[in-house]
């Protein structure tokens, strides 16, 4: 591999399915945009591989890259790890990146400790913060930051010795820049040699798993229960709150490893990571491990019994109360209003 000093710029894996750059891609190169500005002449590169995706170079730059390295290539329509490794590993031996960034979806978490294997790095898994080392002025080392012990402890971990510094980063813990569509870049067209052993695979079949309702890191109000809702039938206070709110229902791991809730609206550290406008936090601790997917929040209410839970040292409005019935007085009042 390259030297240490060879290494220049943070590149971000542009991740795309069906025509599409996921959110995670997006955050992850506004992260960029704010690392190099500690870093005196980096760049923001973005890494796009695909088919037919040529188009979606523009869209990167308008989110922040200045360059975005184009891998245009009919075995890349679908992931395939092997295709996929060996397209991020030439690339990062040809223009040696000092950062690289993945982000953790399912295809990521893959890929991610793959790349690093074949290059022969570290990789930092499942990161919320990436930061230039705050100690030393001037120092390009990363600091990047991940849960521990199932999220009770938080470690900041280096990469020192190896080259790209890489992590893969949670989705809905970083902000994504404004797009600015007059944004100038360049796009670099890059070809990968894929031998028939790196294509030697034959897709039969792709299954999609409909997900039902909607997404909660998509939803603008979140009305969230925990331990303190009691079971199924206590989320049905949530549910009629949150049809007067427009809002949809999510829990935390105690309600789902209860049954009370599906794992799909799960928040916290081994969940999703929201960010919504309103998140009302009903019967909910705030043990560190769900505060962690949603406490960036524009507005966080908790209605809990217990004055001294925790999850009122990151609540702006706190109410100490029986959820049972402070939701429904809300209920009522909201429907009062439409009228």
């Amino acid at each position: 591999m390259y030297k240490i000093e060879e290494a220049k710029d943070y590149f971000v894996f542009v991740e795309q399915r069906d025509g599409k750059i996921m959110d995670v891609a997006l955050e992850l190169i506004g992260e960029a945009t704010k690392l190099v500005k500690e870093t005196d002449g980096y760049k923001v590169v973005g890494i796009l591989l695909g088919s037919d995706i040529k188009d979606l170079a523009q869209e990167a730059i308008a989110y922040g890259c200045d360059k975005v390295i184009v891998v245009d290539d009919v075995h890349l329509k679908t992931y395939v790890p092997e295709p996929y490794t060996k397209c991020m590993a030439q690339i990062i031996e040809e223009f040696k990146p000092d950062g690289l960034f993945i982000g953790a979806t399912s295809l990521g978490r893959d890929l991610g400790p793959r790349v690093a294997a074949r290059i022969k790095t570290g990789l930092t898994a499942d990161a919320t913060l990436i930061q230039v080392d705050p100690e030393k002025e001037g120092n390009k080392l990363l600091w990047v930051t991940r849960p521990a012990f199932g999220g009770n402890l938080f470690g900041t971990i280096i990469c020192p010795d190896f080259r790209p510094q890489t992590a893969t980063i949670r989705p809905g813990v970083l902000e994504k820049n404004q797009p600015d569509t007059n944004r100038k870049g360049e796009v670099i067209n890059f070809d990968v040699e894929l031998s028939d052993a790196d294509v030697n695979y034959e897709i039969l079949d792709i299954v999609q798993r409909i997900a039902e309702g909607i997404d909660i890191t998509k939803a603008d109000i979140l009305v969230s229960g925990g331990r303190g809702v009691g079971g199924p039938e206590g989320f049905k206070v949530l549910e009629e709150c949150a049809k007067e709110l427009d809002a949809v229902v999510s829990g935390s791991r105690a309600a789902v490893d209860a049954g009370w809730i599906e794992k799909a609206k799960q928040v916290g550290q081994t969940g999703k990571t929201v960010r919504p406008l309103v998140y009302i936090a009903c019967g909910i601790s705030g043990a560190v491990q769900h505060v962690a997917g949603m406490d960036k929040a524009d507005l966080i209410i908790a209605i809990n019994k217990d004055k001294y839970a925790p999850i009122f040292d990151v609540a702006h409005i706190g109410i100490v109360g029986d959820l049972f019935t402070v939701l429904p007085e809300l209920t009522s009042e909201l429907k009062n209003i439409k009228k």
